[in-house]
């Protein structure tokens, strides 16, 4: 039986933007970049499916994990003295910031969903607003 697991990215977007600029300037690499327009995948012979949007995106990818906090943290350590660069992008560029949890409950186990003052504190000063994805598969009660 699959654990459950979590992912938490950071993205940035907005209509288009130069991708290369912000990779460059927050000196990270994205695990996940994409401008708008561009194929996600062809829904019929005549008809398909494409970006609304441009966006750069760090993630964790899914981890086995009961305490989001985890995966949070990873992704602000990466970013956390990045505010200036971040905000100075946001404006030249008019992206918007979030963070973006997605967790997969299995087996009826729920991880933690708590954030921190720091996360809180960093999350506001770049302007960055939560996302909360929850999937939660089926599972049988033994106890009945």
């Amino acid at each position: 039986m699959e654990k459950t697991q979590v992912m938490v990215y950071f993205s940035l977007f907005a209509d288009e933007f130069p991708l290369e600029t912000v990779t460059k300037r927050l000196g990270v690499d994205p695990t996940e970049s994409y401008n708008k327009g561009d194929l996600i995948r062809k829904i019929s012979a005549t008809k398909n499916l494409v970006r609304q949007d441009t966006a750069w995106k760090l993630s964790t990818g899914y981890q086995e994990s009961l305490d989001v906090e985890i995966q949070l943290e990873q992704i602000v350590k990466q970013i956390r003295d990045k505010e200036t660069a971040i905000n100075e992008l946001k404006i030249e560029f008019d992206l918007e910031c979030r963070f973006t949890i997605v967790i997969i409950m299995n087996d009826g186990y729920t991880p933690a969903l708590c954030i921190g003052l720091p996360i809180i504190k960093f999350a506001n000063s770049i302007k960055a607003d939560f996302d909360i994805d929850l999937y939660s598969n089926p599972y049988v009660d033994t106890d009945d």
